[in-house]
């Protein structure tokens, strides 16, 4: 079963205004499977899986291969583990001229970002796939079951909640081993320790001295470690918001690990009644939100507010000239603390939203809307004008 994504059109414009498109993201967010199913309409495309010993040596001599197959669409795939052909793709892609030549793609590691970039400048266009947002899936799965297993394909599709959890505590073990083994001096347990202790603390300011000290390294470390778990999409850092509005703001960063089924695996919560009962739950909800409005407002600068007296929005979002304050409560009837109003009021967003998992808002006061997901994409789409895009 192919389920659609969102981001089939742009992929599919790319592949007309430039010669290369890449597709960037996190491993098993279906990138392959995305790519395979838009090839079908060239039935002369070539694949190379570059995990593939077999596909790899037909590059052995790269050049030949790509000027014998001049003309036709060939996607590499997993280009990280070869991106030495990034030079090579630059050259013949400005010898041939025109566009739609290759499609590559690859989990996103800031080598493979900067050597393309440099090589590639002006000739590609990217587009970052997520696992499923909830606009995907949502003809397939009960939100429910969506916030427990989070977005992975091969974990929300899962039969049953045991086969789920195992492939998620799989990925977390894979990723840890392939796609950060190429950094030297890199600690799989350190990494896995600081994982799950972001997970415990999902949604919270990043004290960087105290994990630190908890793990026995440096602050450095600490934050290089963080920097790789978000430069491959494991982790959301929300810078706080600069508000002119004579009050002390708080200064630290806020982290969120991007998909729930992650944070569940991390944390040994196999269902939803479980996770219900733990305290983690208020920030799962927070981490979906902002995942979505990630992947659909990509452009968009996220941050949150708070002051030093306990007023706080949980995301700002500011977006094509407009700004949106949007707090997040999993409650199926939102109620807003002191604070909060405080904070809609100091930040005197266009539009003030409470996103909660209702099948659909109401209006909370005269300033204040309490939202579904579905409605608060929609009201940011009409606000600014534009159309929710995943590129």
């Amino acid at each position: 079963m192919y389920i659609q994504r969102l981001i089939e059109a742009d992929i599919i414009k790319s592949l007309d205004h430039y010669p290369v498109t890449a597709l960037i993201g996190p491993r098993q967010s279906g990138k392959s499977t995305l790519v395979k199913q838009l090839l079908q309409s060239h039935p002369t495309a070539i694949t190379l899986d570059l995990e593939r010993p077999s596909d790899l040596s037909k590059l052995d001599d790269a050049e030949w291969f790509f000027e014998n197959t001049k003309g036709t669409l060939i996607f590499l795939d997993e280009i990280q583990r070869k991106s030495e052909l990034f030079p090579l793709i630059r050259s013949l892609v400005d010898d041939w001229g025109g566009n739609g030549h290759f499609i590559i793609s690859g989990s996103a590691t800031p080598e493979l970002l900067r050597q393309s970039s440099e090589s590639l400048a002006g000739r590609i266009k990217y587009h970052t796939l997520m696992p499923f947002i909830w606009q995907e899936i949502n003809q397939h799965c009960k939100l429910e079951d969506y916030l427990v297993s989070g977005g992975f394909p091969r974990s929300i599709l899962s039969k049953h909640t045991e086969q789920s959890m195992d492939w998620r505590q799989s990925f977390i073990q894979t990723y840890l081993e392939r796609d950060l083994s190429f950094w030297s001096g890199f600690s799989t347990t350190t990494m896995l320790r600081l994982w799950q202790m972001l997970a415990h603390t999902n949604g919270q300011s990043i004290n960087y001295s105290r994990l630190a000290s908890a793990l026995g390294v440096s602050n450095v470390t600490v934050k290089n470690y963080i920097d790789l778990l978000e430069s491959t999409f494991m982790v959301k850092t929300l810078v706080p918001k600069r508000a002119n509005v004579g009050k002390r703001l708080v200064k630290a960063q806020k982290v969120y690990l991007t998909d729930t089924g992650i944070i569940n695996a991390l944390l040994h919560l196999p269902d939803f009644n479980t996770l219900t009962g733990h305290p983690v739950f208020g920030s799962l909800w927070e981490s979906l939100v902002i995942t979505q409005l990630m992947a659909h407002f990509p452009l968009a600068l996220l941050s949150y507010y708070r002051t030093s007296n306990g007023s706080e929005i949980d995301v700002v979002v500011e977006v094509g000239g407009k700004q949106f304050s949007i707090e997040c409560k999993n409650s199926l009837s939102p109620t807003l603390t002191k604070g909060n109003h405080i904070a809609f009021h100091d930040l005197d967003s266009n539009k003030n939203m409470v996103v909660a998992p209702v099948s659909k808002g109401w209006p909370l006061s005269s300033e204040i809307t309490v939202v579904s997901l579905e409605e608060m994409l929609a009201e940011i789409q009409l606000a600014t004008g534009q159309n929710p895009k995943t590129t």
